[in-house]
């Protein structure tokens, strides 16, 4: 698994972004989100996530809070 920061979330479109260590934006979907509330997230939490490739670039697979 990768870590990062959530870079935006966007409570009521139900996605957001994660910068990961490297710099690299990966979109995440709501669904996505496993040990946490998603309307909870904020922009600076620490996660740790699997990524995908998806037609529009990097994409978070599984998203979970880094306590």
């Amino acid at each position: 698994m990768q870590t990062g920061t959530i870079a935006r979330v966007l409570i009521d479109k139900g996605f957001g972004f994660i910068r990961d260590d490297a710099g690299v934006e990966h979109f995440f979907h709501r669904s996505a989100v496993k040990n946490a509330v998603f309307a909870l997230l904020r922009e600076g939490q620490r996660v740790e996530f699997t990524t995908e490739e998806s037609d529009k670039g990097p994409r978070a697979g599984e998203v979970r809070l880094v306590e």
